[in-house]
């Protein structure tokens, strides 16, 4: 990784996560086995400084970039993965935002200051009616207009990092203007609740329960944006690369993990430790290939994200890292459990959560066959359709 690090800013802060993150660490297989939020280090996170990084300078932030976020949240999901995927968001959300520049001056200031403040944020869009809203459907979350004010109703569901919010971006179908918007809901509004349902087996700890909205009420600059096409949300640009970059640091948890164990690791069937092995060798040297091809993809398409001279011709090339960066991660844990055996399968091993987590990446957005359809769409002459994100 020491080859990513470009500047004293990512110096400083891989450096904070990395001692950061071994202290999480010792806890993260209890709390992942009893699917409790991370409070305490989310929190511990933010008071740090670290989920207002993206602010730009101009609003009294660090500034930091794509290929900032992709590293610091490689380097923190080495140790915690439910914490680096909660996290995330807070980085990419306003990273968009700022970068965009798609809200109000007077709305983006106050923003920046609730975030310099610890504010944490999230979008919230996906619905278990419509599905994906990268697959296009409308939310049955409705703004309705009252005079000055919209009276918000509906259920979101996967609401990543719920507990820990102060700020819900929520997306609603917005009767009088025909069209999806999305509303800066804080959390203590009355009418908003959360609805604990969060119980899967990938990333217990994310706390991503339903967001209720029973008849929120709030005035009509909380509607902060108001894209001209009903998208079902924001394009899949770079700023959610937090999310393959996750996955990636998982990854390489699970080699060193599995290195360590080969180096180590010595049955009386053989002499000396299993690292000798050709099959072992073979695992070992297959990791670090896929590895290594993963992170020059993820970093090349954040690094051409970053210089304002290569952004416009990005085209497909985000959800293409998504794609080979999850896929690869999977692929790595796959064999580094290969390489230790059933023992990787015990509830105290490491590998059996990093399985089981890794493969939520398949259910971010966007979905394997979402890329590869509008990938056969440009080469076949269809256009270049980006598919649309959200949570």
């Amino acid at each position: 990784m020491e080859l990513f690090i470009r500047t004293e800013l990512q110096r400083k802060w891989v450096g904070q996560l990395n001692a950061l993150g071994r202290k999480f660490a010792e806890s993260v297989q209890e709390r992942d086995e009893a699917g409790t939020y991370p409070a305490e280090q989310i929190r511990e996170l933010a008071d740090s400084g670290y989920t207002a990084l993206t602010v730009p300078e101009e609003f009294g932030g660090a500034g930091a970039g794509v290929h900032d976020m992709v590293l610091f949240q490689e380097t923190l999901a080495k140790y915690d993965e439910n914490v680096a995927l909660s996290i995330g968001w807070n980085l990419g959300v306003p990273g968009g935002i700022f970068e965009e520049h798609s809200w109000q001056e007077e709305r983006l200031h106050f923003f920046a200051g609730e975030l310099l403040g610890g504010a944490l944020v999230n979008r919230t869009v996906s619905e278990a009616a419509t599905g994906s809203p990268s697959r296009g459907g409308r939310p049955g979350t409705v703004a309705i207009r009252k005079g000055d004010s919209y009276v918000i109703s509906g259920r979101k569901s996967f609401s990543t990092g719920s507990p820990a919010l102060t700020y819900f971006l929520t997306s609603a179908w917005v009767e009088e203007k025909e069209r999806i918007g999305f509303f800066l809901l804080h959390k203590d509004l009355e009418g908003l609740s959360i609805d604990d349902t969060w119980d899967v087996v990938s990333m217990r700890g994310t706390g991503s329960h339903d967001l209720v909205l029973d008849g929120v009420r709030v005035d009509e600059g909380a509607l902060v944006e108001l894209p001209e096409k009903n998208s079902g949300g924001p394009k899949f640009d770079s700023w959610l690369l937090h999310l393959p970059a996750t996955y990636l640091g998982i990854a390489q948890a699970a080699r060193d993990y599995a290195v360590e164990f080969a180096g180590r690791h010595a049955p009386n069937s053989v002499k000396g430790p299993i690292s000798q092995l050709p099959n072992v060798r073979q695992l070992i040297g297959e990791i670090d290939l896929e590895l290594s091809r993963a992170r020059h993809v993820l970093y090349s398409v954040a690094d051409a994200h970053d210089d304002p001279a290569r952004r416009p011709h990005l085209g497909n090339a985000v959800p293409v890292a998504k794609t080979s960066v999850t896929n690869a991660a999977i692929s790595i844990v796959d064999k580094a459990m290969r390489v230790v055996g059933a023992k990787s399968l015990q509830r105290t091993n490491p590998l059996q959560r990093q399985y089981r987590n890794v493969r939520a990446g398949l259910h971010n957005p966007p979905s394997d066959d979402l890329t590869i359809r509008v990938l056969a769409d440009e080469a076949l002459g269809h256009g270049s359709h980006q598919p649309s994100i959200g949570k």
